[in-house]
């Protein structure tokens, strides 16, 4: 009895562990149809606008401001940034406001195959869908799913339609200072609208389009171009 147990549950590990690889294979080259957050969206009746772009579709200056704003390390990591984990821990214990460690590709796992509430569940598939993105996918399709499906306002997702809401025109003719202030708004883009800017937010786009520049004179975002 004991045994028929055991044989049945290595048998459903074996299986949800195919089908994950399967699922990440499949996203290789199929854009995901929908996310959690998007499907939340639309149980609560809220319109949806995204409409997918590859990288040469976008102005490089999107990608090098998320760089810029968020994972420095992005080429150079394997999916984790332990040096950004550590400094993330060290503020947290400092401050009640916690503030995350997670790179773009453990960003990408969770928008792509995961939902958005934080538990430890969560965090460990996250970790395990990052391992995978990065051995399957490669850099350039990571950031550009993650471009595509990252949330940028009520209902917006992805570059181009944030472009095209927030400023009527293409992702691929968005300026240094638009991608900077699209990359702003990222940690709360419901709370925030890349083109009325606080103080405080408008300090952080100016310091943001300056790292775009960074990026691309010292070849930091070499894997993806």
């Amino acid at each position: 009895m004991i045994g028929r147990v055991l044989g049945w549950m290595l048998s459903l590990v074996f299986g949800l562990v195919l089908l994950s690889l399967l699922w990440v294979l499949a996203y290789r080259w199929v854009d995901p149809p929908i996310t959690w957050i998007q499907a939340r969206d639309r149980l609560a009746g809220v319109p949806v606008q995204q409409q997918w772009v590859g990288l040469e579709g976008m102005t490089r200056a999107m990608p090098r401001a998320v760089i810029g704003a968020e994972d420095a390390n992005f080429c150079a990591h394997n999916g984790f940034d332990l040096e950004a984990i550590e400094a993330a821990m060290e503020r947290n214990a400092k401050s009640k406001r916690v503030v995350g460690g997670s790179t773009i590709s453990q960003q990408t796992a969770k928008n792509a195959f995961l939902w958005p509430q934080r538990s430890w569940v969560r965090k460990g598939l996250e970790a395990y869908f990052t391992v995978l993105i990065e051995l399957v996918w490669g850099k350039p399709r990571i950031m550009e799913v993650y471009l595509n499906i990252a949330e940028m306002g009520r209902g917006i997702y992805g570059v181009e339609a944030a472009s095209r809401h927030y400023f009527n025109k293409s992702a691929a003719t968005l300026t240094r200072r638009e991608a900077a202030r699209l990359a702003a708004i990222l940690p709360q883009p419901i709370k925030r609208d890349p083109t009325e800017l606080k103080r405080k937010e408008r300090r952080k786009a100016r310091a943001i389009e300056k790292r775009i520049r960074v990026v691309r004179d010292e070849n930091i975002d070499a894997c993806l171009f």
